[in-house]
């Protein structure tokens, strides 16, 4: 019994000490002492780039980055239009003219996206294969879009290739 008690009033003592020992030099934590924030200044030599980034260097390793090869998917099916917080959810789902599609995506179009109208095409990459059952020849792709971008937006278009589909606010 006696043991314990010694124990605890020892641990209490070394614990109480810590308050004095927090600010002396004996406590490693203070050796280096507090930092300090001072304004950087921007190398000419960068041209306001980032110094803490590398520069990009040429490289046989590192792709090029090709444009996008997809081609419009042949019926757009469904467009659902799902609101969020901060934005909306724009899915689409078509059916391809042949089988095995990929990478499918909602492109959105610049040139036709005016007058409160955004405007997105339904692409595919595919190959030339069998045209099987509408099931296996079904894509779906969905993209965001925040609120400023539907910022005096009515209606959102999906363009196929032999239809397109509207949904209005």
């Amino acid at each position: 019994m006696l043991k314990p008690i010694s124990v605890l009033v020892l641990s209490t003592l070394v614990l109480t000490s810590c308050g004095t020992i927090r600010e002396s030099r004996v406590n490693p934590i203070n050796w280096f002492g507090s930092s300090t924030s001072q304004p950087s200044t921007v190398r000419s030599d960068t041209g306001g780039a980032n110094s803490l980034i590398p520069p990009q260097r040429r490289s046989i390793f590192r792709a090029k980055k090709e444009a996008y090869a997809g081609t419009d998917v042949d019926q757009i099916t469904e467009l659902h239009v799902e609101r969020r917080p901060g934005g909306a959810i724009v899915r689409a789902v078509g059916v391809t003219q042949y089988q095995g599609p990929y990478d499918v995506r909602l492109v959105k179009l610049d040139d036709q996206s005016t007058g409160g109208v955004l405007t997105y095409a339904l692409r595919a990459e595919q190959y030339r294969a069998g045209s099987g059952a509408a099931a296996s020849r079904s894509v779906q792709a969905a993209v965001w879009v925040t609120d400023n971008d539907l910022n005096g937006v009515s209606d959102i278009r999906v363009v196929g290739r032999s239809n397109q589909r509207t949904a209005r606010r």
